[in-house]
This record gives structure tokens, sequence and C-alpha cells, in this order.
């Protein structure tokens, strides 16, 4: 929730796969998770959607391979300008339906 609540912050999850945290994860408010498998993938979920949550499945990776994808996804950076627009879309979508379903 801090995440949510503070778009300083990032944080991290892992579970077996990262499909299930992510999923879980995405539910709240605020929050893009992404799932990613490679260094590219963390860069490009900062650069173009502005994760603020990486998610990791811990059953296919090693610790070098985790340290690499921490590393790029850590020191990647928003890039704005027509991926601003896309976000701006999603949190419109969120808004949208972002109550209580019964």
């Amino acid at each position: 929730m801090l995440v949510a609540k503070n778009p300083a912050k990032k944080g991290i999850l892992t579970c077996g796969t990262g499909i299930g945290a992510s999923i879980a994860v995405n539910k709240i408010p605020g929050i893009k998770a992404a799932l990613v498998h490679d260094e590219k993938e963390a860069i490009l979920s900062i650069e173009h959607k502005n994760a603020n949550v990486l998610v990791l499945g811990g059953r296919p990776f090693n610790k070098k391979k985790v340290k690499k994808i921490l590393l790029a996804w850590l020191d990647a950076e928003f890039q704005g300008g027509r991926h601003a627009r896309r976000i701006n879309k999603i949190e419109k979508i969120e808004k949208k339906y972002n109550h209580e379903i019964i």
C-alpha cells in the first residue's frame, strides 16, 4: 500500500511463477505491477509503463539473472511523452472501474 500512496516508492514481489502475485497486486489502485522475465522487459516496464512494482517468478531464475533484472529495473527511468498519454488512459480505466463489486 505504501507504493500505491507514494509515487517515489517501488516494490518487488516474487512467487513461484510471479503470475499470482502480479494478478493480486494489480488489484490495488495506484499499483502498476509488471511481471518480467529479463532485463529488457524490466527496463521497458519502467520506460514505457512507469511500473512501480516489479514481479518475478522465483522458479525460472537463478540469483545472477535476478540481480541483473533488479539492477536494470532500478536504473531505468520513465520516458514520459506518448507513454504518459497511454498511462493516463490506463488510470482513467482504473478510476472508472475502481468500486466495490458485490
